[in-house]
């Protein structure tokens, strides 16, 4: 039986207003903390950069961090 296993880390392509999933999982990771953010549960990522951030203030300050120039 072929089953897709849905419990690891989700690979997505950010995009413009939504994302799409490029490898099935139930969670990606925070660019900023690292903490695992449930698909479900995320509203913040870049589309230029394609990360994704746990809540408005760790993608703030990404976009304003020491990393801003790069």
């Amino acid at each position: 039986m072929n089953r897709i296993d849905n419990t690891g880390e989700a690979k997505l392509k950010y995009a413009t207003p939504d994302f799409q999933i490029v490898r099935p999982g139930s969670y990606v990771r925070c660019a900023v903390t690292g903490e695992a953010i449930p698909l479900d549960l995320l509203k913040y990522w870049s589309v230029e950069r394609q990360e994704a951030y746990v809540d408005a203030a760790a993608s703030f300050s990404r976009t304003s961090g020491s990393d801003a120039g790069s």
